[in-house]
């Protein structure tokens, strides 16, 4: 009896982008851009709209300002030894209030003014493994 041939696995690349309500498209853009310094890649209805999307680096985020979407979320963003210090300093260079937290990771939290939790991990980013 011939055994049958093993179905090699083929590796899809799944791409997201997390989308966070906001009370104030253009409050929360400023947020981003002016605080923590992503940049603003498109801005439906050219700017004028409810929905954008921030990028800094590989870290991606949509907007979308919601008249009954009150959600939180919480991102945890994973950074490099080199960026996680750099983000240290630019925080308290743009005077960005910040807190030492722990989820499941010693952790930085950032607050954006709708309440959406932004979170990076202090520890295991410099490639060493976490345990």
């Amino acid at each position: 009896m011939t055994e049958p041939p093993v179905k090699s696995q083929i590796d899809h690349f799944w791409y997201m982008r997390p989308v966070l309500f906001v009370a104030d498209v253009n409050r929360a853009l400023r947020f981003y851009i002016d605080m923590l310094g992503f940049w603003k890649k498109w801005h439906e209805g050219d700017g004028a709209g409810t929905v954008c999307q921030v990028n800094r680096g590989d870290c991606e985020i949509i907007l979308c300002e919601h008249a009954t979407r009150r959600d939180k979320s919480r991102l945890f963003i994973e950074l490099t030894a080199e960026a996680l210090a750099e983000l240290r300093r630019e925080l308290v260079e743009r005077s960005v209030p910040s807190k030492e937290t722990w989820w499941g990771y010693d952790s930085i939290q950032i607050d954006d003014p709708d309440g959406n939790e932004l979170l990076f991990p202090t520890e295991g980013n410099s490639g060493a493994t976490v345990t």
